[in-house]
């Protein structure tokens, strides 16, 4: 009876450690999924710490080095006007004129001007230089024009000249140009002019407003 005890108690022993070590897997198995989670979630938190920072970096838009506020007067030829006119229409579709803008809205004609720009909406103010360059007229369906002209200055204030290029969405209250390098004072530049439109006379004059704000300047 004791040796039948003795097997009895070793067979039990022998089948309780089998129990033992299946708990320890589990438990071992729980805490790998635990760290698991735990660097998941981490992981997913940096993910979107970072993304948060450069959404942040592209919105965020640094403050411009040099800032101007100017104006220039466009006064076009009419085939009457020679003395005063500030543009021409140098080209235009086969059904226009070069004294008169095509219809539908002016598509197809190109216009070059030389115009004076002012520091206020004063046609007769002393001028600080000339725009010079042209524009355009490039969709039938709505009014719009592309620039590509220079501020070239002539006063004791501002030296040089500064370029841009750009579409001008007509239509639109403000529209933006790129400011695509300059000389001078402006040696190198670059940055951003909005226009709007200060004044029009139907398609005779018009007076635009130009901020150009430099992010570049050496």
């Amino acid at each position: 009876m004791r040796n039948a005890n003795y097997k009895l108690g070793e067979e039990s022993t022998a089948i309780s450690q089998p129990q033992s070590s299946s708990a320890i897997i589990l438990t071992q198995c729980s805490t790998i999924m635990a760290a698991t989670e735990l660097v998941s979630a981490l992981l997913l938190f940096l993910l979107i710490c970072s993304s948060d920072i450069s959404s942040g970096e592209k919105t965020r838009r640094p403050q411009p080095c040099k800032r101007l506020v100017l104006y220039f007067h466009d006064i076009l030829y009419n085939g009457k006007n020679a003395q005063n006119a500030t543009s021409a229409i140098v080209a235009s579709p086969a059904w226009g004129d070069k004294t008169t803008l095509a219809a539908p809205n002016r598509f197809g004609d190109v216009v070059v001007f030389d115009d004076p720009i002012t520091l206020d909406n004063n046609f007769r103010s002393a001028p600080v230089g000339r725009a010079q360059g042209f524009y355009l007229y490039d969709k039938k369906e709505i009014l719009t024009a592309w620039f590509g002209f220079s501020f070239v200055f002539n006063s004791t204030r501002l030296k040089g000249a500064l370029n841009f290029a750009g579409a001008d969405d007509i239509m639109k209250n403000t529209r933006d140009l790129s400011v695509v390098g300059g000389t001078g004072d402006f040696f190198m530049t670059r940055g951003l002019a909005t226009l709007m439109t200060d004044a029009f006379e139907d398609d005779r004059y018009f007076r635009l407003r130009v901020d150009v704000k430099l992010y570049e300047c050496y």
